[in-house]
């Protein structure tokens, strides 16, 4: 097997990857599992309070319903569950997170 053979089937195979960490139904399963440990961090008057809906048109678009008080908690959960993430996975909830943060530092305005 010729090095630009081998060089190909690595960039493919690292292609593929990298658009699996971007599939909604990936998406989907990290924001149902940091939304589940974000609610076992969060005090029971605050667990209802704590929602993502993905749309069903759009299934790359997903709500993130989180009460003002419990953000702190959302922020934790996204940082310990990070380098369980793929890295495109990872890219997509650093910019949740960074979201997030204008969004808090506009309330305080």
């Amino acid at each position: 097997m010729s090095v630009t053979s081998q060089l190909m089937k690595k960039l493919n195979n690292d292609i593929i990857n990298l658009q699996k960490g971007l599939h909604p139904d990936h998406l989907s399963f990290w924001y149902q599992k940091i939304i589940l440990e974000t609610k076992e961090m969060a005090p029971p008057w605050l667990q209802d309070k704590i929602k993502v809906n993905q749309d069903e048109l759009l299934p790359m678009k997903f709500n993130l319903d989180v009460s003002k008080r419990a953000v702190r908690y959302l922020m934790i959960s996204i940082d310990n569950n990070l380098q369980k993430m793929p890295y495109t996975t990872q890219l997509y909830f650093l910019k949740v997170q960074d979201i997030m943060t204008l969004e808090m530092n506009k309330a305080l305005v």
